[in-house]
């Protein structure tokens, strides 16, 4: 069996919000002082990878898409078991939309030949938008299920808890398939020392637009028409004076009603 993991890179969501920068004027987002990582939901695909690889056995593939990709934040996947790794790197693919990036999947998915199970994260935790893994379940014409908390492999078929609200679905499909996989799965496991000098270590694939055959009239690249910093929500800070509890009680009602 063969999984294939679609993982991005994004800035850390755990980051302070101080420290990205909007510039109005280029309408770029800057997160030069945000450590790059691997999307959340991504980490909760491969996880759901690896125990289908615990239980079955498998080859784990994980396949990124982007532009100026950190190869060392990526080969945390290999730390944590999966076999390879694939890179696919190009300027053109420094904004592209949704669809664009599951055309370019989908693309680096011929190359990379047959496959039996495609897990992507639910969503990004950049952009939030929740439409590349489904957009590229359809590019490739197989089953998708959407917002799976649990997977696994039974008589030669992919069995999945789809997320319903206040309850859950299950669906049993035939393989090729695709899920997208929700955090309720779990969280990714940790590496052990000796994997993470291996995974260093370890030869991975780098591909081009152009390796992968890409058709650069095919990728539209998202245009933002303006980018605004939220506004100040300035706030005073004020002590209630007062000897007493009950002292401070009345100042504060008085400060309350505009006294």
């Amino acid at each position: 069996m063969k999984i294939i993991v679609c993982a991005k890179q994004v800035p850390d969501p755990e980051a302070p919000y101080t420290a990205v920068q909007v510039n109005s004027d280029t309408k770029e987002i800057s997160t030069k002082g945000v450590a790059p990582v691997i999307n959340p939901y991504d980490e909760n695909a491969l996880e759901a990878a690896l125990r289908i690889k615990d239980e079955n056995g498998a080859e784990v593939v994980v396949i990124s898409v982007g532009s100026k990709i950190s190869q060392a934040v990526l080969r945390r996947s290999l730390a944590v078991g999966a076999d390879n790794l694939v890179v696919v790197d190009s300027p053109q693919f420094k904004s592209l939309d949704s669809s664009s990036i599951a055309y370019v999947l989908s693309k680096a998915l011929e190359k990379m030949g047959e496959y039996d199970l495609i897990l992507t994260g639910r969503q990004a935790g950049d952009w939030d938008l929740g439409q590349t893994g489904l957009i590229l379940g359809e590019i490739l014409g197989i089953p998708t299920v959407n917002l799976v908390r649990s997977v696994k492999i039974e008589d030669g078929k992919v069995v999945a808890e789809k997320i319903l609200p206040g309850a859950y679905e299950l669906v049993k499909s035939n393989l090729p398939a695709l899920l997208t996989v929700s955090s309720e799965v779990g969280e990714l496991r940790y590496p052990i020392a000796k994997r993470k000098i291996q995974a260093y270590k370890q030869p991975i694939d780098v591909w081009s637009a152009e390796d992968i055959g890409v058709d650069s009239d095919k990728l539209v690249q998202i245009d933002m028409s303006a980018l605004m910093p939220p506004p100040d929500m300035g706030r005073d800070c004020q002590f209630i004076e007062g000897d007493s509890p009950e002292e401070k009680g009345k100042n504060l009602a008085s400060i309350l009603k505009g006294g």
